[in-house]
């Protein structure tokens, strides 16, 4: 049997087929590693948080945590930002209430920040399940709920800094670097700055008015200037707004953070074998053809 086909592949025919078919599945390769490398970079890992309370199952928190996550993941496609209280009513116990809010960046159409909360809100139940309180920060969106009122107030802890390791002695460039993030600070939601060889982005959560946002906003940008220091470009998120800032046409992904991204790896990990087993067994599904044929 196995003789028999391997004369055939000899047939300039089989030949031929063989060739086509090795093309074929050259070219299904790419399109399957471009796709998996564009969902990922699509949805970067920036930090995730997660509550140590945690609570039961089929309990009526989870019910009202369910409905507000599914609130969050359909409003995507109607604003960039918005914000959900269920089970808060005067009849209902404080204790199954949940609360939360998306907030897509500014600049991102309305098609993709539907895309990016769904995808935040299916990665916040594995990254935290069961807890009471969690929030994830993809680089096009952010998604928190709590059990606990956070709506509309003020909160500038720090969740995540990234400091490049490079630096320069170019006093223009810090002399811009200033001058780029004294216009974040003055932002309303969001802004993108530039300056020369230099530009920053910031922008607050939907749920801050206008003072609080500033206070945030100032509070960032010290943070840039006293955490990382004299580098050539950072990022701060605080848990109501970030700011950050790059020399144009360049940063640097080896950095100090106070996190490390290992939930980022596992996704790309994650992307990575689903396209390769997909592959594989497209792969398998043509040879097992061209033989039998």
């Amino acid at each position: 049997m196995w003789r028999k086909r391997n004369l055939q592949l000899q047939h300039p025919y089989y030949f031929h087929k063989a060739i086509s078919l090795a093309l074929n599945l050259s070219s299904l390769f790419l399109f399957f590693s471009f796709l998996g490398a564009h969902q990922v970079k699509a949805y970067i890992f920036i930090y995730g948080g997660c509550s140590q309370e945690k609570y039961q199952p089929n309990s009526p928190f989870e019910a009202n945590l369910n409905s507000l996550l599914s609130s969050i993941a359909s409003s995507g496609s109607q604003s960039a930002f918005n914000s959900f209280a269920i089970g808060n009513g005067t009849s209902t116990s404080t204790d199954t209430s949940a609360y939360g809010l998306y907030q897509c960046r500014g600049d991102l159409k309305t098609t993709q920040c539907a895309a990016c909360t769904q995808n935040a809100v299916s990665q916040i139940s594995l990254l935290c399940p069961y807890c009471k309180g969690a929030s994830l920060q993809l680089d096009g969106c952010f998604v928190r709920y709590e059990s606990f009122d956070f709506l509309g107030k003020l909160d500038t802890n720090l969740m995540f800094k990234k400091c490049s390791r490079s630096s320069t002695n170019d006093p223009e460039f810090y002399r811009r670097r200033d001058d780029v993030l004294a216009d974040l600070q003055t932002a309303i939601g969001f802004r993108v700055s530039t300056l020369g060889l230099v530009e920053g982005v910031a922008q607050c959560l939907g749920d801050l008015n206008s003072a609080d946002c500033s206070s945030c906003l100032s509070e960032a940008v010290s943070k840039l200037k006293n955490v990382c220091g004299s580098v050539a470009s950072a990022d701060v998120y605080l848990a109501k707004c970030y700011a950050k800032y790059w020399a144009s046409g360049y940063y640097d992904s080896s950095s100090d953070s106070s996190k490390e991204d290992q939930v980022g790896k596992s996704i790309a990990i994650i992307a990575g074998s689903l396209a390769g087993l997909a592959v594989i067994v497209v792969l398998l599904s043509f040879m097992r053809k061209a033989l039998c044929d």
